[in-house]
């Protein structure tokens, strides 16, 4: 885990999948199989997470074009930031490192780009093809220290999901 991770979430026994219904990852492998487009598949698995695990108070996946994260969809409050250069912010330190981060506590972190001022913490998992980010699933939580390792493990099986319709 890196800095940006509390002691206490380190603590934290494993959980399971985020209090989330047991066949949420099942939904989601289903969504990945469908004869729809990319588009419509990403639809789909962001409204699976953000009605399945009621903490997900913002749900998005943004896609890598160029040098640039690139909102594609979201459930939750518009934001400012439909577009994010890798580096900056959350999303463009996963981006730039290939790793899941998360983040306790938005407000303790003088790198969160405010979408909302009422989320109080993030997880953002990047979408890695042959070892290269191709985009991320971004979750905001209105609740302090809201994600686990359940939450962790979902997001980056989730991912991995996503990158083999991508």
């Amino acid at each position: 885990m890196d800095d940006l991770t509390s002691r206490a979430q380190q603590d934290r026994p494993a959980a399971g999948l985020a209090g989330a219904p047991p066949d949420l990852l099942g939904r989601i492998r289903a969504a990945v199989r469908r004869p729809s487009g990319t588009d419509d598949r990403l639809r789909t698995i962001v409204r699976i997470l953000s009605e399945g695990v009621a903490k997900y108070t913002w749900t998005g996946v943004y896609l890598l074009q160029g040098d640039r994260l690139v909102l594609h969809n979201q459930v939750g409050p518009a934001t400012p930031h439909e577009t994010i250069p890798i580096g900056e912010g959350i999303c463009g330190l996963a981006a730039r490192q290939g790793k899941t981060v998360l983040v306790p506590d938005v407000g303790r972190n003088p790198s969160y780009l405010a979408c909302s001022h009422t989320t109080r913490s993030e997880i953002v998992v990047p979408i890695l093809k042959e070892g290269r980010v191709i985009g991320e699933i971004d979750v905001d939580s209105d609740r302090l220290d809201a994600f686990d390792d359940g939450d962790r493990r979902l997001l980056e099986e989730t991912a991995r999901l996503l990158s083999a319709c991508l």
